[in-house]
This record gives structure tokens, C-alpha cells and sequence, in this order.
């Protein structure tokens, strides 16, 4: 079993869809629990069962917004 960062932590979760690919749940922890892995993400909220969890690690916080810059004349 993977060991999960505490809720509320921002995470990537490598995890097997039923076809057997891989995918990525990328966002906030909100719970865990010993069936299942809950990511909210841009994808909205994931439920992810611990079964099919490859991987799982704490992520940085995204990178702030860039700054557009009026164009030059």
C-alpha cells in the first residue's frame, strides 16, 4: 500500500484505469482512507481505489500566474 501525504496537501496520484493505462490525479487531498484515495483536481473530484495506485508523492503548489505584458507600439 502507498502511503498517502496528510489531506489537504496538494498531490499527483499515478493510478491504473480499468483498461489498464495509466493516468495521473493531480490537485488537493481531501481524504484516504483504506479503499480509497479522493483527489480534487482540475478534472474535478476523483475517487481513486487504493487497489489500482501505483505511486503517490506531495507536490509544490503550482506556479503563480504569468503577467501579460501590454504590447509594445
Amino acid at each position: 500500500m502507498v502511503n498517502m501525504p496528510a489531506p489537504g496537501r496538494r498531490v499527483v496520484v499515478r493510478y491504473l484505469l480499468p483498461t489498464g493505462q495509466a493516468t495521473d490525479a493531480l490537485g488537493e487531498l481531501l481524504s484516504a482512507d483504506a479503499t480509497t484515495v479522493v483527489v480534487d483536481g482540475k478534472r474535478g473530484v476523483e475517487r481513486i481505489p487504493r487497489g489500482a495506485i501505483i505511486a503517490a508523492k506531495e507536490v509544490p503548489p503550482p506556479p503563480a500566474p504569468r503577467v501579460r505584458r501590454a504590447p509594445r507600439d
